[in-house]
């Protein structure tokens, strides 16, 4: 029988969701296309830039729209240049209500938006340390992957490629190892174009992806939306299902003897 979200569900820091599509709300062409993408992906984890939210009037910009009793919404640090300033989001986002679980970013390169390794690490020590539930934007890093989850982090989330880019799991190998050596959920993050791209990811080994540009400012986000969430579940489902193996040589598939004979 294939999985459900009963029998297979993404847990992190305890908690379990039937979803392993992840939704960011950034590039909408307005409030009521991102809540129906939302709706049509499945998902149940929706991060927010906290430098797109006005703490001081949250019923009145993004928040409003994105419904707190079907979503665990996750604050992202987003635009953040070191590690202060990371501390600094996560903690006016806890003090205004919005939540201790947080999506931290570290990106001081406004080019490439590649994350800081070094910034993000320290970041994430502080962080776990006052309590915060911490889900780390990495480069694909098997080596920093592995320092964040022993500083306590509730994942690692290694990007596909660069954020917005489209151009899919180039990271392929790195993730991959991150994969087999990392305890703590693998959540591939950024670049990923289409749900292929997604599906390939989850065909590694993920656990999870997060989605925000391909469907954000495709041509119909909600079908794209509801495109990714059918790429996950099959990604899924082949990964539990067992791959047959890579071989250097063609194998034929029906036997080439003992089928046909020669007549006298």
């Amino acid at each position: 029988m294939p999985p459900t979200p009963a029998t297979d569900p993404l847990v992190i820091a305890g908690r379990t969701f039937g979803s392993r599509l992840l939704m960011g709300t950034g590039k909408f062409s307005g409030p009521r296309v991102m809540a129906d993408a939302l709706e049509a992906s499945g998902t149940e984890i929706v991060t927010v830039a906290l430098r797109r939210v006005d703490l001081t009037r949250p019923d009145e910009d993004i928040l409003a729209h994105v419904d707190r009793e079907r979503y665990l919404l996750l604050p992202n640090t987003s635009g953040a240049r070191d590690a202060g300033e990371a501390v600094r989001l996560a903690r006016l986002a806890r003090a205004s209500g919005l939540s201790s679980w947080v999506k931290l970013e570290v990106t001081p390169d406004p080019r490439y938006l590649l994350p800081d390794p070094v910034e993000t690490l320290r970041a994430a020590e502080a962080l776990v340390a006052e309590g915060f539930t911490v889900l780390p934007y990495i480069g694909a890093d098997p080596v920093l992957a592995k320092h964040l989850e022993e500083a306590g982090t509730a994942t690692v989330m290694p990007l596909g490629s660069p954020i917005g880019s489209g151009r899919g799991l180039r990271t392929r190998d790195a993730v991959g190892i991150i994969v087999e050596t990392c305890r703590v959920p693998v959540v591939v993050d950024a670049g990923l174009g289409v749900p292929s791209h997604a599906a390939a990811a989850m065909e590694l080994g993920a656990d999870a992806v997060l989605v925000n540009t391909a469907v954000a400012v495709a041509r119909d986000p909600v079908a794209m939306a509801a495109a990714f969430r059918k790429g996950v579940e099959a990604g899924r489902q082949a990964y539990l299902a067992g791959r047959s193996p890579v071989l250097p040589e063609a194998r034929a598939s029906s036997p080439l003897t003992g089928f046909l004979r020669d007549e006298p």
